[in-house]
């Protein structure tokens, strides 16, 4: 089993930054890759990013490249999710995922349905 937890969460003005930890734990090394959904309008999940443990080959939604950045610390079991500049339409609660071992992960990294394991979400908030 494989235990997911995010923080990093809070509430910012637009234009500023806030970077997310999503450290896991248990089963570490079932863990192919992370990637980090929000919860958007009638509850649906959106890939944001995501990212393989190794060689840490990442992957961006269009709603946010150049902005974020995901980038993972091996020897921590640990994901992050840099988010500069951001916007009013990035408010959301935000959420880790683990995926185990797979084949095309650059065609499923955005899926919820593709990942394994899920940590219990942090908010953020940005204000205009």
């Amino acid at each position: 089993e494989v235990q997911l937890v995010e923080s990093g969460g809070g509430l910012v003005q637009a234009g500023g930054s806030l970077r997310l930890s999503c450290a896991a734990s248990g089963n570490t090394y079932a863990v192919f890759a992370v990637g980090w959904f929000r919860q958007v309008e009638d509850n649906q999940l959106e890939g944001v990013a995501g990212i393989t443990m190794r060689p840490g080959l990442s992957y961006y939604a269009d709603s946010v490249k150049g902005r974020f950045t995901i980038s993972r610390d091996n020897a921590k079991n640990t994901v992050y999710l840099q988010m500069d500049n951001l916007k009013p339409e990035d408010n959301a609660t935000y959420y880790c995922a683990a995926m185990r071992p797979t084949s095309g992960y650059s065609l499923k990294w955005y899926k919820d349905q593709n990942h394994d394991h899920w940590g219990q979400g942090t908010q953020v908030t940005v204000s205009s």
